[in-house]
């Protein structure tokens, strides 16, 4: 480091006011007349030029010392090259050492607090439920990502009045703040999807250093909620369903063993409802042990290669029988290579037979039901990214009397008819949707469903692509 420059007014003023001591003595000397005042003067020029040279080493030294600690104060946090020390020796060397000692200790415990604070964020962050740190005015200290994500929008610094306003919550969150112990508070949270949520409160046994005195956790209660009120709706629904036929055998039966017993025409007819009802239960009990087993590895997508134009025509060759019954023909509109798709053949059977079955018990006598074949770069849901193979996609149209627009979105839940008489009447029992559904979601495909009034209706499936043969299919 070059030497630092003393000011002259300075170096003056620290001279002088060192050597008044010496100036007095040699004043009262002279006034005493011990000594001659041309002596004196002499001797306090001696003094003078003999304080000058230390001290202007030691301003110097001081004013590199300056220096060397505003360089050191210039610097980032994160530099990682220190200033020059002062090249003067002595204790104002020694201090700016340890200056520079200091910074540098501080600028590690410093790098350390912010690793950590850091580290805790993105462990906050990373948590599935959403976190709120309250102070003791209910104003919100920070939010983790998931409670950002849940209630869309900046949450730092907001009152939690703004935020939730929920009575039970705001008088459970004051409730803790005042002494209390935690409390647990269920509540619906309003939107575009209503949501069911529960909060746990919580307070913190020592104020944190930001302020943060209680903690408010939300766990996501809607699915459960939903899957609880799916359960019971599927047991009521299951229970009604095998109930109908059931009461219409026993009756059946018992008339039979009485009345009936001797009247072979009444005896005939009853045979051939029973056996319908008996066939009816025993396609329920399939449908449900399908459905089950579908769910039980939809977790797992298949791999497999499967041909569509050989599923859509063994489908179609199945069901000839009970379209011509009804004057109706099945159209295949094909492309003209082969498409492939990934999936299991079984599965992906099941889905064309139920939608094509559908489309000839709903569609008008004498009308054509058509499945056409396209390919497209993308699909809805989860193939909405573009891949390299593309997407397949298959539609199924009837010409029948079409579904009513608030009805679709419905469609595909489990036993929901939109007309649960003639859909009895044709033997549906309320589950081939929503086999489909879970089909398709097994194999990451999606389902679309469009319907005019008058027209008929089209069921649209989308399924992935696979590579040609030879070129790397399964």
């Amino acid at each position: 480091m070059p030497r630092a420059t003393v000011p002259v007014r300075r170096l003056t003023l620290a001279v002088a006011a060192l050597s008044v001591p010496v100036v007095v003595t040699l004043v009262v000397l002279v006034a005493l007349g011990e000594i001659e005042a041309g002596v004196a003067g002499l001797a306090g020029l001696v003094i003078l030029a003999g304080l000058a040279v230390p001290v202007r080493r030691h301003l110097a030294s001081l004013a590199a010392l300056g220096t060397h600690v505003d360089a050191l104060a210039d610097q980032g946090a994160t530099a990682t090259a220190q200033p020059a020390q002062p090249a003067q020796a002595g204790s104002t060397a020694e201090l700016s050492w340890a200056i520079g000692r200091l910074k540098r200790s501080l600028e590690r415990k410093s790098g350390e607090l912010e690793a950590r604070v850091g580290a805790d964020e993105i462990i906050l962050d990373s948590l599935p439920d959403p976190l709120i740190m309250l102070d003791d005015g209910l104003r919100i200290v920070r939010a983790n990502l998931a409670a950002r994500n849940l209630l869309d929008q900046n949450l730092g610094g907001r009152d939690l009045a703004a935020v939730l306003r929920n009575p039970a919550v705001l008088e459970a969150a004051q409730a803790v703040l005042a002494g209390a112990a935690g409390r647990t508070v269920e509540f619906t949270l309003p939107g575009r999807i209503e949501r069911t949520l529960r909060a746990r409160i919580e307070p913190l046994s020592t104020r944190a250093a930001d302020g943060t005195a209680a903690v408010l956790a939300l766990h996501d209660l809607t699915a459960a909620k939903r899957s609880e009120q799916m359960r019971a709706d599927f047991i009521a629904n299951a229970s009604h369903e095998l109930r109908t036929p059931l009461s219409t055998l026993i009756g059946y039966i018992e008339t039979l063993s009485g009345t009936a017993s001797e009247d072979a025409e009444a005896r005939q007819r009853f045979l051939g409802i029973m056996h319908d009802q008996a066939s009816r239960m025993s396609g329920l009990v399939d449908d449900l042990l399908s459905l089950s087993r579908i769910e039980l590895h939809e977790h797992s997508p298949p791999d497999g290669r499967v041909d569509l134009a050989t599923v859509l025509k063994d489908v179609a060759d199945t069901l000839a029988l009970d379209a011509r019954a009804k004057g109706m023909t099945i159209a295949l509109d094909l492309p003209p290579a082969a498409p492939a798709v990934v999936g299991d053949g079984e599965e992906l059977i099941q889905v064309f037979q139920n939608l094509v079955d559908n489309a000839i018990k709903y569609g008008r006598p004498n009308s054509t039901v058509t499945a056409k074949v396209t390919r497209t770069e993308r699909g809805p849901g989860p193939l909405s990214k573009p891949s390299t193979e593309g997407v397949v996609v298959v539609a199924i149209s009837d010409q029948g009397a079409g579904i009513a627009r608030e009805h679709l979105p419905r469609l595909t839940e489990r036993f929901y008819r939109v007309d649960a008489a003639r859909s009895r009447e044709l033997g549906g029992t309320g589950l081939g949707l929503a086999i489909v559904k879970h089909i398709l979601n097994h194999h990451r495909g999606a389902l679309t469903i469009e319907s005019q009034a008058g027209k008929g209706s089209t069921f649209t499936v989308y399924l992935a692509a696979t590579p040609p043969a030879g070129r790397g299919g399964a």
